[in-house]
């Protein structure tokens, strides 16, 4: 615990002493390599994603509602949006499109719900009806939930993400502030799933079990609070998480991996507990980068447009505590710190646009969607 207390220290006064940025705004600020710009204003924002062919986005509230943004028309409240646990670090979470939503319309929806022992995630597939002046979502159906369902409103996770070939979903669930689920087979919390669209489960996942349906979701597991995950250009799946005081973590997740949480981390606990570091031949899976002290994670994009060409094949996290935008070179299996910007404010979510422009969304009740275009020479 001594080694560890020393590298966060030294890490905390490095930091404390390097130069700090103007909050983003309307203008281009400090030595950025982009502009940025203000485009409209929502009430603590959590995910996006842009719909194909359009100039239109749908967006999370976490209170609960789901906005359908326009770059020329007004902002829209979409309806049928099943009922959110609103709280702590609940409520509305993960949007994204089903693979062939050209042609079928359905979108997928994370959120905190409450029941029986408490409280947990759950995914729902909807269709969207937006033909009217009033959009809609129809045939709402659950297709999974965090097993078991506990008390407290922390580490929901419930990232989302297809595979490239769109034949499988991935959900990043997080261990509820409960430690132990992450190593318990018989839980999903703390884990990285794969199902196919439906919901239904692969039976060739790797601890598929006909007779534990919860376990035969598990694709990885000891994971703590994955607040993103995302395929790569080479069909590699990532995702990063929140490490427990400090040790922030960007993770290669492979096929029936085990993370190590709560047993292994570079961080601690928050009560000053040490908790050991990852090691050779610990039988866990190490991070590919980590970060102390922590960004405390938000969003991951991989990105592949031409806008910035310099920054193609990298991953962009966004940090809430450390009000940053960070970028990460990934070749391959290696993950390789790139760039660290200090935004003055913090990030919940961070999206390509169909135009290769970076967009942000601002945590917070007036948060602000901010596109990022390069500086002008």
């Amino acid at each position: 615990m001594f080694r560890k207390t020393l590298l966060i220290t030294a890490a905390l006064v490095a930091s404390a002493c390097s130069p700090s940025s103007v909050n983003a705004g309307a203008e281009t600020n400090g030595d950025k390599p982009f502009a940025i710009t203000e485009i409209a204003t929502f009430n603590e924002p959590w995910a996006m994603t842009f719909l194909p062919d359009s100039n239109q986005a749908l967006i999370t509230e976490k209170s609960g509602k789901l906005m359908l943004w326009e770059s020329d028309g007004p902002v829209v409240e979409v309806k049928g949006v099943p009922k959110v646990a609103y709280g702590g670090q609940g409520g509305l979470g993960d949007v994204i499109l089903h693979p062939d939503f050209a042609n079928n319309q359905t979108i997928y929806l994370s959120y905190a719900e409450a029941g029986d022992g408490g409280f947990g995630a759950a995914v729902a597939t909807a269709k969207l009806d937006s033909a009217n002046a009033v959009p809609t979502l129809t045939d709402v159906k659950v297709i999974w939930r965090q097993f078991p369902k506990v008390d407290g409103k922390g580490h929901y996770g419930h990232r989302l993400t297809f595979s490239p070939d769109g034949k499988y979903l991935f959900i990043a669930s997080g261990e509820r502030q409960k430690f132990d689920p992450a190593q318990d087979m018989n839980s999903n919390l703390g884990k990285v799933l794969r199902l196919f669209p439906d919901g239904s489960v692969p039976t060739d996942n790797p601890f598929y079990d006909a007779a534990n349906p919860v376990k035969s979701q598990i694709w990885s597991l000891g994971h703590r609070n994955p607040l993103g995950i995302s395929f790569d250009n080479k069909g590699q799946l990532w995702n990063q998480e929140m490490g427990p005081r400090h040790g922030d973590e960007l993770n290669l997740v492979k096929r029936s991996a085990n993370y190590g949480y709560p047993k292994v981390s570079n961080g601690e606990h928050y009560d000053g507990r040490d908790i050991p570091d990852h090691k050779a031949g610990d039988g866990f899976e190490p991070p590919k980068a980590f970060w102390v002290p922590a960004i405390s994670p938000a969003g991951l994009m991989f990105y592949d447009g031409a806008m910035f060409p310099k920054w193609q094949g990298s991953m962009f996290i966004g940090g809430l505590g450390g009000e940053s935008l960070v970028r990460v070179k990934i070749d391959g299996e290696t993950a390789t710190k790139a760039d660290h910007w200090d935004m003055g404010t913090r990030i919940r979510e961070v999206e390509q646009g169909p135009d290769g422009a970076v967009w942000l969304l601002e945590d917070g009740d007036k948060g602000r969607l901010l596109k990022l275009t390069p500086k002008a020479k």
